[in-house]
């Protein structure tokens, strides 16, 4: 599912337009983007956590012709799913 099959259905689940859907999907993301570039963690109870981790710099060795690669130490964004998501992903 692409972002405009995103909205279309985010706007069928609404009952409303998919200028409306696409003005709401846009704020939720912008919300999302710029808490996570505060470096706050989003929890959403049912559905996940969305939060920064920080990795560390490190050497890796690059697999088509062996030379080493230094790569610099960064926040990172993750998202970790909720119980119910996972269970609703899981049922058979």
């Amino acid at each position: 599912m692409n972002k405009s099959e995103f909205v279309a259905a985010v706007a069928e689940n609404m009952g409303s337009t998919k200028a409306d859907a696409a003005r709401a999907v846009e704020a939720i993301l912008l919300t999302v983007k710029n808490t996570l570039k505060a470096k706050v963690s989003l929890r959403l109870i049912g559905f996940g956590t969305f939060k920064v981790t920080h990795v560390e710099a490190k050497t890796v060795r690059n697999p088509q012709n062996g030379s080493l690669v230094k790569v610099p130490a960064a926040f990172r964004p993750k998202f970790v799913p909720g119980k119910e998501l996972k269970e609703i992903v899981n049922k058979k």
